[in-house]
């Protein structure tokens, strides 16, 4: 008996015009960046979230928000862009932000690491990153 692959095999080889569900869907380079840029944002959102006892739906919302939610957002932006070195661009789509939004949190969070409590607690949320996507980072 004819193991699924083998025969699923054969049939391609006879008509290259079976359907691509059989085949299962061609991904893309850029797709699959775009997912896995989609995945570290989700997950620096949740962790961020937590560290800062905010709501990650509040994070995730367009619009204004609060001061307290606007500077968590920009420190998860700003770790995700620099630590996990996804571009401004990727960051800006994956928080449902602009670029250029981008662009002023990393500026604002740099202007703030002048404060030496903002920087320790800006250290342990890039630790927490680092630890948290070791096996994401591009070598």
């Amino acid at each position: 008996m004819k193991s699924i692959c083998s025969a699923l095999e054969e049939v391609r080889q006879e008509d290259t015009t079976y359907p691509a569900y059989v085949y299962g869907p061609a991904v893309s380079p850029s797709a699959r960046r775009d997912e896995r840029a989609m995945e570290i944002c989700e997950g620096m959102i949740d962790i961020s979230a937590a560290l800062f006892n905010v709501s990650s739906k509040d994070l995730r919302q367009g619009g204004r928000s609060a001061a307290q939610i606007t500077r968590v957002r920009q420190i998860a932006m700003y770790v995700t862009h620099t630590i996990l070195q996804l571009s401004m661009k990727e960051v800006g789509r994956c928080f449902g932000r602009d670029r250029t939004t981008v662009v002023y949190a990393c500026k604002t969070i740099e202007d703030l690491r002048d404060d030496p409590d903002f920087e320790s607690v800006l250290a342990m949320t890039e630790n927490i990153a680092i630890a948290a996507f070791r096996n994401r980072l591009e070598v």
